[in-house]
């Protein structure tokens, strides 16, 4: 490759140079040899100056190599300059055999023609045929001389000379076609990059022109943190996170704010420094800017890998989700308070109607059982009012301690015996005695109650509901199964969605308002635990609880 690039910047400098400077630099070696050669002569070889033969090839070497600047080349056929070499030849034959026997090596000049004309690249065969019959004129004069005493030495050194011309023309030839062939590859090479230069700029521009038509902001950073690609929105974002500077300020400068609008993010919890330490998140909720101008954004970040599996960098994805955090907020502000005005009239009618039936003497049965139906209806009516709080609420405090969930499950299979056997539902239970857990009691009573319940009222007439449990030293796992109707693995994904009801579910008209699995996984939850549900349709359903056996800090 170096000596590549140094023929092909020799070969620049070269075309830099006029015809006529790049003819005369071709023909000055020889000049400068016969000059050097007659400038000697007298000193030397005082012999020469007598010999007209030799003071004329001097003369016209040197009216030749002006020439070589007075003759407009530019103006004639390519490779007219090339008469320059044919005429080198002739003179070297008559300077060589002017000198000899002083000077007999002059022969050997015949090299330099010999080089230029095989170098041109031009008429190959003429060339070969001058590069060997050219110098064995120059050395015939010699051998005709001795006539007819002819040696064979006289033959051989009149051959040898021919011969090497000849070997030099084709290496040079051979050498030249080389360079070609690489100079070819090298135009090719330099066009194919040519191209690729200009594909990846385009493609650059495509790129950027998408990245900025999105509304979502794109970051990407390499291993040290330092941004190599930002789209338009991001930029926006970070101009908003810059609240008072002229230009944006570093991440860590930036106005970056928890989910409570107010404290700051600490360093190592902002977005491009967690991704920066190597961290893989989604859905990581933080506030920007302050004032009326806040935003809340949603992030999520991917480590990008190099060929080693070791991390090069991330990209960071920044989405305004401002909007739906209002929206959600306003949605459970709006429940929290219906439900709140609807439980005070709720609790005010329960309280008369009660009153009424512990009065009820003088009362028909009749009035009795409308009465009853009034109770009933207000008690679920509470219900849903209660799950409706218990939803709307930011907070769904635990308080867990050391409990026996094997009683929990024993009263809560009492409590919905009466349901089950309204169904004709078989209940049983497979739970060893004790089974502790780090658990509210409370709670968790509330939320088997919710599994129990749901398992019993998505049940056909005569399934069954199953209550197992099982322990190890750190989890205690629950699960309530049920021979009913079963979901789709679609709707499985969705089950706890608040409000979220199967479309079997609403064809039977089975009562509910979808609340019920969204508490019970909050309340799991909320004790370091998780739920999960399996599922075949028309086999049943199986819900999964996993809860921690001990001291596992409440959320």
């Amino acid at each position: 490759m170096g000596e590549q690039l140094l023929v092909h910047g020799t070969d620049r400098f070269f075309r830099r140079l006029g015809p006529r400077l790049q003819v005369a630099l071709c023909q000055l070696p020889v000049t400068v040899i016969l000059g050097a050669l007659a400038i000697a002569a007298p000193a030397v070889w005082p012999t020469l100056i007598d010999n007209g033969v030799f003071i004329a090839s001097i003369i016209l070497m040197g009216a030749l190599f002006l020439s070589c600047f007075l003759v407009p080349w530019e103006r004639l056929p390519a490779n007219a300059y090339l008469v320059i070499p044919i005429l080198d030849l002739v003179l070297i034959g008559l300077a060589r055999n002017g000198a000899v026997p002083a000077v007999a090596g002059l022969a050997v000049l015949a090299i330099f023609p010999v080089i230029w004309l095989s170098a041109s690249g031009a008429y190959a065969r003429t060339t070969i045929f001058l590069s060997f019959f050219g110098p064995l004129l120059i050395a015939m004069p010699t051998v005709v001389q001795k006539f007819p005493k002819i040696s064979p030495s006289d033959i051989a050194t009149a051959i040898l000379l021919p011969l090497m011309m000849l070997a030099v023309s084709l290496a040079i030839r051979f050498a030249s076609a080389n360079v070609r062939m690489q100079r070819q590859r090298l135009e090719k090479k330099d066009a194919e990059l040519r191209e690729l230069l200009v594909e990846s700029r385009n493609r650059e521009r495509l790129l950027k022109t998408v990245l900025d038509t999105i509304d979502v902001g794109i970051v990407a950073v390499d291993a040290d943190g330092q941004k190599v690609l930002v789209n338009g929105q991001q930029k926006d974002f970070q101009q908003a996170a810059s609240t008072g500077a002229s230009v944006p300020v570093p991440e860590s400068e930036q106005l970056l704010f928890g989910q409570d609008k107010v404290t700051p993010l600490p360093a190592d919890k902002r977005p491009i420094r967690r991704a920066v330490a190597g961290e893989t998140f989604a859905d990581y909720l933080v506030w920007i800017g302050e004032g009326s101008a806040q935003r809340a954004v949603s992030t999520a970040a991917r480590i990008i890998k190099n060929d080693d599996g070791g991390s090069s960098g991330a990209v960071v994805v920044y989405s305004d989700v401002t909007g739906l955090v209002e929206a959600l907020t306003a949605k459970e502000e709006l429940i929290s308070n219906v439900s709140h005005e609807f439980r005070s009239p709720l609790m005010s009618v329960l309280g008369n109607v009660d009153l009424v039936l512990e009065e009820a003497d003088g009362l028909s049965s009749d009035g009795v059982h409308r009465l009853e139906v009034v109770q009933r209806n207000a008690e679920r009516l509470l219900s849903l009012v209660s799950d409706l709080l218990v939803s709307a609420s930011t907070v769904l405090a635990v308080h867990p301690r050391r409990t026996d969930l094997a009683g929990l499950i024993e009263t809560t299979i009492g409590s919905a015996q009466a349901q089950a056997d309204a169904t004709n539902v078989s209940l049983s239970a497979d739970v060893p005695v004790p089974l502790w857990a780090h658990a509210d009691p409370l709670r968790i009573a509330q939320a088997l109650d919710n599994l129990v319940s749901n398992a019993i009222k998505y049940s056909p007439d005569g399934g069954a509901v199953t209550v197992r449990a099982s322990s190890n030293d750190r989890w205690v796992q629950l699960q309530v199964q049920d021979t009913g109707m079963g979901i789709s693995e679609e709707e499985s994904a969705r089950i706890f969605t608040r409000f979220f009801r199967t479309q079997a579910a609403r064809k039977a008209e089975i009562p509910g308002v979808g609340l019920g699995l969204s508490i019970t996984k909050t309340i799991v939850e909320r004790h370091g635990g998780k739920i999960s549900c399996t599922s075949t349709p028309g086999a049943g359903t199986t819900f999964t609880v996993t809860l921690p056996v001990e001291g596992a800090a409440a959320l």
